[in-house]
């Protein structure tokens, strides 16, 4: 699922497009700028990740969907987070603040 500069870390980009969309509903582009735009340019999703993860999280019940114009007039999917979507937002959140400290700790324990 590489879709950075550097890379993402498995499950990442499922993170990143749930919290793209906890600002709003967009359309796949429109996703991946917001994405872009939260990480301070960090992460470039290319529509070969994106796509597919916007598919899966809306299988799983994280995202609904529907048919819309887009800012330029072309008919574009909007996808917006449900609650399910938004409850796992909220616990994927939590354990990526977990690891995000206990790595942080790491670093500074070896720096």
């Amino acid at each position: 699922m590489a879709a950075s500069k550097g890379g993402l870390l498995q499950g990442t980009l499922d993170l990143l497009i749930l919290r793209a969309l906890a600002l709003g509903p967009n359309h796949g582009l429109g996703i991946a700028r917001r994405v872009a735009q939260i990480t301070r340019g960090a992460f470039d999703v290319k529509p070969g990740s994106l796509f597919p993860a916007l598919h899966r999280l809306e299988e799983q019940g994280w995202l609904d969907s529907e048919w819309g114009e887009s800012e330029n007039r072309r008919k574009a999917k909007y996808y917006r987070l449900t609650r399910a979507g938004r409850k796992h937002l909220d616990t994927e959140t939590a354990s990526w603040e977990r690891v995000a400290a206990a790595i942080a700790s790491a670093i500074a324990a070896t720096s």
